[in-house]
């Protein structure tokens, strides 16, 4: 007979046992007769409070609570490349074939299709010895991922058989090992606690550069391999779509995107869009080397704070094969604030504005999972970059999730409500943004294109000084500035309107490579160069302000990248000739 205790008291998804004193905090239990699926979060003498990830309308005290002896754990295996999974890694696909388009209570089905069969290729052979986190052998999960059968952490062991190369299912034996003169069986899939990190050899400093194609992220606020960023900013500001970007075009072999407590028509967003995006590396869906994890605003509240933990244990995964991961947690603001509300029915003291006292260090504990490390099995370099969405209440950057986030991350691509009214997308703020991994970063952007930092120092320098000359000529006029101010202005519109701002859904101005990035800022940067000089050789300001190139440098946005080195030095030549031309006043 199953071991069980009683439930007392049922507090929305919050609820108490008695009878308990047999679990573990954080085991998995499975609550009332449907089955229901929760975790064990508190423990005082035979009471357990569980959280509960499924609706708990319809059960009441005196119903049974099971136990499984187990900590939340994932199944990590082939067939999550391409899979849709809510918070606690239910297919949603097969549980809409099961039961239509609302999730019953207590519904199990297996994260991972146990019928599909997979050809294995094996790479080790009978007699070797291996540990934990090296290759047995490996699955084309699909056409651009190579999913590699590893041997679980922690383990090591004398192969004493390993399959031959064909197909199999996820729940075939592929190889034994002798471990303290016993032998143990193993299938292609390890199952993981996802509140455990997955260990690793050492951790090193990230120093390169993931390229996203955002030229305002690329060139001012740029992120390294294994960073870890933040993209706060007020409701409406666009930080799904600028996430959304770097999911289709940052430099990473695999994107775990996680929805995380937002709303459904912009998951659903999501869902239609990623099969019919095209990779720009191998010209083949997005989708196959994505993980999507949906946990939208209407479903379970506790499920939201899985749901961060999955997606990071899934990325851990991929990074032990020695893959570029990229997390993308939309939004971390959601799932603290289901924090709160299971602090408050646990009746926890509060801390600021309601938020358990605990908020920093859980925080925190999903980002120092992120990073660039060596491996513990085949010492190959794999990296977690972790770029987690902020959602402050009315913008309010003082509240207490910016506040935290803002002391763990290193980078910080601030979005501005007002640039977002005045449609200039993506809405980051280059007067409050910034990146710490400025200084290592621009070593390798100089070796890609020498000069790059002293390009990007003048452009910051320009946008800073004209905030400054903005509120001079709020308060006297423009006709109070020298013409030298009067050119930094235009020269800083330009980098605005003809850089900065970039549009996401023209197939075209989407991404920007970075040679391109440097010639367009490059072009600018001159134009400033030679209208200073012309205004100090008194030539005409309102011939320099209506110059035809100046214009011209606007549309080389739109300017597809195998014809952008014919346009752009056709435009140099004409741009130097247009000044030459000038007259003088």
């Amino acid at each position: 007979m199953e071991k069980h205790g009683t439930i007392i008291k049922v507090s929305g998804p919050l609820v108490v046992a008695s009878g308990m004193e047999d679990v573990q905090v954080y085991d998995v239990v499975k609550v009332s007769h449907k089955k229901l699926m929760g975790e064990v979060i508190e423990l005082r003498k035979d009471l357990a409070s569980i959280q509960v990830y499924e609706e708990t309308a319809g059960i009441g005290p005196g119903e049974p609570v099971y136990y499984t002896y187990q900590p939340l754990s994932v199944a990590l295996g082939p067939g999550l490349i391409e899979g849709v999974f809510d918070g606690i890694l239910r297919p949603l696909d097969k549980i809409y074939e099961q039961a239509g388009a609302h999730i019953p209570s207590g519904i199990d089905i297996a994260a991972l299709d146990n019928k599909k069969k997979w050809l294995f290729k094996p790479v080790k052979k009978v007699g070797d010895f291996v540990k934990g986190g090296q290759m047995i052998g490996y699955v084309d999960e699909t056409t651009v991922v190579r999913h590699k059968i590893m041997v679980p952490p922690n383990i090591a062991g004398k192969l004493v058989y390993l399959a031959k190369e064909g197909e199999y299912t996820i729940e075939d034996l592929i190889y034994k090992l002798e471990i303290d003169e016993q032998t143990k069986d193993f299938t292609m899939v390890q199952y993981w606690p996802v509140r455990v990190k997955r260990p690793y050899s050492k951790k090193l400093p990230p120093v390169e550069p993931m390229i996203t194609g955002q030229r305002i992220i690329d060139t001012l606020f740029p992120i390294a391999i294994g960073g870890i960023a933040a993209i706060p900013g007020p409701f409406g500001s666009g930080k799904t779509v600028v996430q959304q970007q770097l999911a289709k075009w940052a430099d990473a072999d695999i994107i775990v995107y996680v929805g995380c407590g937002e709303r459904g028509n912009e998951m659903t967003d999501v869902l239609n869009e990623f099969p019919h995006l095209k990779d720009p590396k191998s010209n083949e869906p997005l989708m196959k080397r994505t993980v999507l994890i949906a946990n939208t605003s209407n479903m379970p509240v506790a499920a939201r704070e899985a749901s961060i933990y999955t997606g990071i244990t899934i990325s851990e995964y991929f990074r032990d094969m020695g893959y570029k991961v990229a997390i993308m947690a939309d939004s971390t603001s959601r799932w603290a604030e289901a924090l709160r509300e299971m602090s408050s029915r646990l009746e926890e003291m509060p801390g600021e504005e309601g938020y358990p006292a605990y908020l920093g260090s859980r925080l925190a504990e999903f980002y120092e999972r992120a990073g660039l490390v060596e491996t513990i099995g085949d010492k190959t370099i794999g990296a977690i970059t972790a770029i987690g969405a902020v959602s402050p209440p009315g913008g309010d950057m003082s509240e207490p999730v910016a506040q935290a986030t803002l002391r763990i991350v290193k980078v910080y691509w601030g979005l501005s409500a007002s640039l977002a009214y005045k449609r200039h997308f993506p809405a980051i703020d280059w007067l409050r943004s910034y990146s710490l991994y400025d200084d290592v970063l621009m070593d390798s952007f100089d070796q890609i294109r020498a000069g790059w930092a002293a390009q990007v120092k003048l452009t910051m320098a320009l946008l800073q000084e004209e905030k400054a000359l903005e509120e001079i000529v709020r308060l006297v006029g423009i006709d109070t500035l020298s013409y030298s101010d009067r050119v930094k202005l235009l020269t800083t519109q330009m980098i605005r309107e003809d850089f900065l701002h970039q549009n996401a859904f023209d197939e075209i101005d989407t991404f920007t490579s970075l040679d391109k990035q440097y010639r367009m800022l490059n072009i600018i940067l001159l134009w400033h160069q030679l209208a200073s000089q012309a205004v100090l050789d008194n030539k005409s300001f309102s011939a320099i302000e209506l110059m035809k190139t100046k214009q011209r440098i606007g549309r080389l946005k739109y300017v597809v990248e195998n014809e952008f080195d014919k346009v752009y030095e056709q435009l140099l030549n004409d741009l130097q000739a247009e000044f030459e031309q000038l007259e003088s006043e």
